[in-house]
């Protein structure tokens, strides 16, 4: 059945400032509507830390809702091979502690490149290396019953063909792709034809939000630039230019039924936004 809730990273502004730890950003969640959290752990060190780890299964057993998936960064374009089999080497190591936290679903990236390297013949060059490492980490989850995903991240890997091609190389059950609807408008793709191609791939659903404006606008800080120059800044999920109901249309239509979860990171307060995206996607989601 579909669960909607937040990943931790919507919340790291609070947690960073000291305004709740991981812990008390559980017991938020489940106060707040959430039916999960996404552990995306930021500053947190879980590695050879088994207390801390043992305490957010508690606590999210506690509190009544479910760790959902594991997200981390991770970058297999590197400059040596010695350096490449470094990160593949990591990153199994984080499939050690999804494992341990119990969940079956985890998220790493793939590789990024800056923008002006983000093109097609670097992407085609990148691709096998790509698959290789994948590869390795989802062999690696097999063992647990983990599920491992590329999100469609970090410019060089945000298209959603570019993440089809991906998932389909690699050829592994449990390698599949984390849907983040916002981070196409990254890649300038219009977000509800991207969630159409890969929606039908997605192990994780992510529901993020934009403001965007035209490459000529003079706006001031809190944007960033797309690809194409175009200005984006975060928004409560349902307040900004992405046409969210017509993605969760298509997720209903698609027969996905796993976690979906809110990534904000709008200019609001961490917490009001959080609340009042879960909100709206719920009601989405309700009579849609």
């Amino acid at each position: 059945m579909l669960k909607i809730g937040l990943s931790s990273y919507s919340l790291s502004r609070a947690i960073n400032a000291g305004e709740m730890d991981i812990l008390g950003a559980i017991k938020w969640i489940s106060e707040n509507g959430g039916e999960h959290m996404e552990l995306s752990p930021g500053r947190l060190i879980l590695a050879g830390n088994d207390a801390l780890v043992k305490a957010i299964v508690k606590q999210a057993a506690d509190c009544g809702i479910a760790l959902s998936s594991y997200t981390i960064g991770a970058n297999f374009i590197t400059e040596t091979e010695e350096a490449f089999q470094k990160e593949i080497k990591r990153v199994k190591s984080e499939v050690d502690i999804a494992a341990a936290l119990g969940v079956k679903r985890m998220r790493h990236d793939a590789g990024s490149r800056p923008i002006p390297d983000s093109t097609v013949s670097n992407f085609e060059k990148d691709l096998p290396k790509l698959v290789e490492a994948c590869r390795a980490v989802a062999d690696h989850a097999k063992k647990y019953g983990i599920v491992t995903s590329v999100e469609n991240h970090g410019y060089h890997v945000q298209a959603s063909e570019r993440v089809h091609r991906l998932v389909l190389a690699v050829d592994r059950e449990n390698f599949r792709t984390t849907v983040d609807i916002g981070n196409f408008l990254c890649a300038d793709e219009d977000p509800v034809s991207a969630v159409k191609n890969n929606i039908k791939l997605a192990s994780m659903v992510h529901f993020k939000d934009f403001y965007r404006r035209s490459p000529q606008s003079d706006l001031g800080e809190g944007w960033f630039k797309s690809k194409a120059g175009y200005f984006l800044r975060g928004s409560i999920v349902g307040q900004g230019d992405i046409d969210i109901p017509s993605a969760v249309k298509i997720i209903k239509g698609s027969g996905y039924d796993g976690f979906v979860s809110i990534e904000f990171e709008g200019m609001e307060d961490c917490k009001t936004g959080s609340r009042i995206g879960m909100q709206n996607l719920r009601r989405y989601f309700e009579t849609l």
